[in-house]
């Protein structure tokens, strides 16, 4: 997995605030998730660094949680000596954008639109996707669009994702769609709609973080053609 892609990340769903304190990479997530709350570590550590991190962690009103990539493997052993237990294990995938629009969305059932309508946001709370993860979505200073997705053949609305741009990656998320939807293609029209607009704004590559216990998702993603490019996980303290 590429450096490339985790600073995509960073940039298309931010922290309120970042810092570097010694080998750590803190965030204040103010409720956004843990891709914005979890510290991370940048060349030579000690075991007197990581109580320097919780204490941190703690002054922002945040669990004690590390973001572990898969060159932190000491890191990672000496978290689970700590009672640091695995959160969320993650996979990365990605695909070229031209690879996913070669086929058009079915007509009239994905839209780009930013900022937000209504019934997006709507979509978005009713699967817990509410204000402090729409503020990350607000913070991202490059390009952006919300997606809103309609059930084939139908007016109902029935989905939303987010996508944003970093240099030429376009980077997917908070895509739902409302589950008596599933199934019939709205997630897969809205990728393609996403990735048409990335690549309008000169994109070439589509990416997106997933987690390994998201198997339907997985499978969406691999039949459009998207590649696994690597993974991490979260270590969170376990009192």
């Amino acid at each position: 997995m590429t450096a490339a892609f985790f600073q995509a990340m960073d940039a298309t769903w931010p922290a309120a605030k970042s810092w570097r304190s010694g080998p750590w990479t803190l965030r204040e997530g103010l409720g956004g998730g843990k891709r914005v709350s979890a510290a991370t570590v940048h060349g030579d550590w000690t075991t007197l660094d990581i109580p320097l991190a919780e204490a941190a962690m703690r002054d922002l009103g945040q669990s004690a949680l590390f973001m572990v990539q898969p060159q932190d493997t000491v890191l990672d052993e000496h978290l689970a000596q700590l009672n640091y237990k695995v959160v969320d294990p993650v996979l990365a995938y990605s695909a070229p954008i031209k690879s996913l629009t070669e086929t058009n969305a079915v007509p009239l059932t994905a839209f780009s639109h930013w900022p937000p309508m209504a019934i997006t946001r709507e979509v978005w709370a009713d699967a817990g996707i509410g204000p402090a993860r729409l503020a990350v979505m607000d913070r991202v200073l490059g390009h952006k669009t919300a997606l809103l997705a309609r059930a084939p053949g139908g007016d109902r609305v029935c989905g939303a994702g987010f996508v944003a741009m970093h240099d030429r990656v376009a980077v997917l998320h908070a895509l739902e769609v409302n589950p008596a939807f599933r199934r019939q293609g709205s997630a897969q029209n809205m990728i393609r709609a996403a990735a048409h607009w990335a690549q309008g704004l000169g994109a070439d590559s589509f990416a997106l973080a997933v987690t390994t216990a998201n198997a339907p998702a997985r499978r969406l993603y691999e039949g459009l053609g998207m590649s696994v490019i690597g993974g991490y996980h979260y270590r969170e303290l376990i009192a």
